[in-house]
């Protein structure tokens, strides 16, 4: 599991891990039954204190994306595998609002923006989905 934080970002760091876990479990990259990392193991790994890990841990079982067996570790729950389309685009949201917050800063309208969505879109497109209008 890779996590990515971003000290800067203006998001505490126990949500940034809520977030990128329920990201993680949305896409089918965390699969029900899989075990994250130890709060220890993470807490290093990522560089910050283990009270943090733990309260992102806690904050995904009130979620019901994980659950927690005792002496065994955590593990991404079978309730959580698919989060309500709901959550997931709250999170797309979430990702959106800072594009268009950075996108301000730097002056770039948003015409632009919405053009440079639809070239990447169709970059990352796997070549059988490519549009042949090119």
């Amino acid at each position: 599991m890779q996590l990515h934080l971003n000290a800067h970002d203006g998001v505490p760091i126990y949500l940034q891990i809520v977030n990128q876990v329920k990201f993680l479990v949305a896409s089918g990259r965390l699969a029900p039954g899989e075990e994250l990392p130890p709060i220890r193991t993470l807490a290093e790994q990522l560089v910050i204190n283990p009270n943090t890990v733990a309260r992102a841990y806690r904050e995904l079982e009130l979620a019901g994306v994980v659950t927690k067996r005792r002496t065994t570790g955590t593990y991404v729950s079978d309730a959580g595998s698919r989060l309500a389309r709901r959550e997931r685009l709250r999170l797309v949201s979430q990702r959106i609002d800072a594009l268009l917050a950075e996108a301000r800063q730097l002056d770039v309208a948003l015409d632009e923006i919405i053009d440079l969505i639809r070239e990447r879109d169709e970059a990352l497109r796997p070549p059988h989905e490519k549009t042949s209008s090119r």
